[in-house]
């Protein structure tokens, strides 16, 4: 991991994700943290310079971390942020949301959503109340249906390779009961070899709820950050869909890294 972007428009939210963004890079010498801020008149560029050196300085100050920035005149923000994902080969763009309601609107109608969209590289959305902490426990979420094909290995490993946290695996499913079936046995295998160098554990719970089976889980194992990947109706989906009368207690907290199919 070389290039970690953060787009910031100075408001509370961005500035809380350029903190949390800079706090995990500590001790990440070969990684610059990128500032990226777009405006749309050209009279904005004076001012977004200063305020994009003003963050850097405070943040360089709070942090040792090597941080560069990036002003752009640009109308559309997501065509902006991918082009500027695309050539400094970003291996990561780090972005914040704003409170529990807001979040299944960033992520299904909205800049987030859209920028995974662009495949451009894997975006970890930082909720507005998410700690400050290191990234030391991290859940995969798997639906445990033809994983060699449909999770994105490499930009997990290098993630992984990068922070070096305890990896445990997740699936929850109403149709688990004593032992596994076999179909998903050779799926667990497959995730297993996949990913062994990290030595994964795998959970699986029988539950109707996914909110609560994995709110359970989330407190138990004190989870630092979520992978999901996503799909055409994917595990995001099926957690933020609006269709969910209950709310993931911790889905204020959580930051949650997008890796695209």
């Amino acid at each position: 991991m070389t290039t970690v972007i953060v787009p910031v428009d100075f408001s509370a939210t961005s500035l809380h994700a350029a903190r949390y963004a800079a706090n995990v890079l500590v001790g990440h010498y070969g990684v610059t943290l990128l500032l990226y801020h777009s405006y749309a008149k050209e009279s904005e560029e004076e001012e977004a310079i200063q305020n994009l050196e003003a963050l850097k300085k405070s943040l360089m100050d709070e942090f040792i971390v090597k941080i560069e920035t990036l002003q752009h005149l640009e109308t559309d923000f997501v065509d902006g942020l991918e082009r500027a994902a695309r050539h400094r080969k970003a291996d990561l763009v780090i972005m914040g949301i704003t409170g529990k309601s807001a979040l299944g609107q960033v992520l299904f109608g909205s800049n987030t959503l859209k920028m995974a969209a662009t495949k451009a590289c894997p975006v970890l959305i930082v909720p507005e109340e998410a700690e400050l902490r290191d990234i030391k426990q991290v859940m995969l979420t798997s639906d445990f249906k033809d994983v060699r094909n449909a999770t994105p290995s490499a930009p997990i490993k290098l993630f992984l390779k990068a922070f070096k946290p305890q990896l445990h695996v997740m699936n929850v499913d109403k149709d688990h009961y004593i032992s596994l079936t076999e179909d998903y046995e050779t799926e667990k295998q497959e995730l297993k070899a996949m990913f062994s160098e990290f030595n994964p554990e795998f959970y699986f719970m029988r539950l109707y709820d996914i909110e609560e089976a994995l709110n359970l889980f989330a407190e138990d194992k004190q989870i630092d950050l979520i992978i999901a990947v996503q799909k055409n109706y994917s595990f995001m989906e099926k957690i933020f869909h609006r269709s969910f009368t209950k709310k993931l207690s911790y889905q204020s907290k959580i930051p949650i890294l997008v890796v695209h199919e």
